[in-house]
């Protein structure tokens, strides 16, 4: 089984999302204690779909945070670089639009999408900036785009419990229900790498061409939801 290093190398973390594919949605419900449901929900819910926009999700994995963007009637799109997830997700949900795509290369053209969303994903892309671009570019001009992504816990005495969560605990739960329970060692690495609430504002308003950042925090900030607008 590989497991991706934190410089990110796009072949890398394809193999490795391929190796947990199968069990990865329940893995991921049972390390979050069934909190990534709400998670789904509130993205949905920030996006502010409406019946007949088009929204693509990026980093959609198997498609089921794709399949919570079609419940608000938007005619939702999801989009993977890992093969193994994409599979999985046409075995699963096969009513649901699954295409291959990289996030620093998408396969649609300017301006095809109302809203584009993006949920633990941009994180383990190689260049957030030139991601977050990319997004932009498939996006109309005055379209939105939502990041959903782990972040830092706003409380200090939680946060400390939260990281010894993610350094113990996690890796040793992964080994009891994934099929690659190393992924999940860089799940906690990288998550405790990434950037907390401002700086994650910050490079999205570096990266342009996003207006009206914002973000709010979910279950104490083990998650935040940022917001933007395209000039």
């Amino acid at each position: 089984m590989t497991r991706a290093d934190l410089d990110k190398q796009p072949h890398e973390v394809a193999e490795m999302f391929d190796g947990v594919a199968e069990r990865y949605d329940l893995t991921n419900t049972i390390l979050s204690f069934g909190q990534d449901r709400g998670w789904r929900r509130a993205t949905r819910a920030a996006l502010g779909l409406r019946p007949g926009e088009r929204v693509l999700d990026v980093g959609a994995g198997t498609g089921v945070s794709t399949e919570e963007m079609a419940l608000s009637g938007a005619y939702a799109v999801g989009a993977d670089l890992s093969v193994g997830m994409l599979a999985a997700g046409r075995r699963g949900r096969p009513g649901v639009p699954l295409v291959a795509g990289d996030a620093l290369a998408l396969p649609f053209p300017d301006g095809a999408f109302d809203a584009v969303t993006i949920s633990f994903a941009l994180r383990n892309v190689v260049d957030t900036g030139a991601a977050l671009r990319e997004l932009a570019r498939v996006v109309r001009p005055g379209g939105r785009l939502v990041v959903c992504e782990f972040s830092h816990p706003t409380s200090p005495a939680f946060r400390t419990a939260y990281l010894s969560y993610l350094m113990r605990s996690l890796p040793a739960v992964a080994r009891a229900v994934s099929s690659n329970p190393d992924a999940y060692v860089y799940l906690a690495e990288s998550i405790r790498a990434w950037p907390d609430q401002e700086g994650l504002a910050a490079r999205m308003l570096e990266a342009g061409p996003w207006s009206r950042v914002g973000w709010r925090n979910l279950t104490g900030g083990i998650v935040a939801l940022h917001r933007a607008t395209k000039v």
